[in-house]
């Protein structure tokens, strides 16, 4: 099992940048890692990953040139940077964990953490 924790959220103005970081506990060299946003009223939104000893990492096209995927093992901790910042970037963002690198479908992540809120104003 793994246990994860989100943090680095809250309000940045439109164009900037923040950091989130999921701080992972358990067996983390078992899971890829993933972080999967959720804007009010819509559905779950797979964002990127990476795989278990952070080698290998993919992020999808919504986001691609904007956003980053790293993994600290020695820290057991990952991290999704975003630049330029959009209004519709505004959402919970989620990380998860599976055993499988990767799964795309938000549904098939076993753990999840509580969530950071990420608001960006215009």
């Amino acid at each position: 099992q793994v246990q994860l924790v989100e943090s680095g959220g809250g309000l940045v103005q439109a164009g900037g940048s923040l950091r989130l970081s999921c701080a992972a506990s358990g067996s983390t060299n078992n899971y890829a890692i993933a972080w999967i946003r959720q804007a009010p009223g819509k559905e779950y939104e797979f964002l990127a990953v990476a795989s278990q000893s952070g080698g290998n990492t993919y992020i999808a096209p919504s986001v691609k040139g904007r956003f980053t995927i790293s993994r600290d093992n020695a820290k057991n901790t990952v991290y999704l940077q975003m630049n330029s910042l959009k209004p519709d970037d505004t959402a919970v963002y989620y990380c998860a964990a599976d055993t499988m690198y990767f799964y795309s479908n938000p549904g098939e992540y076993d753990y999840w953490g509580q969530g950071t809120q990420v608001t960006v104003s215009s």
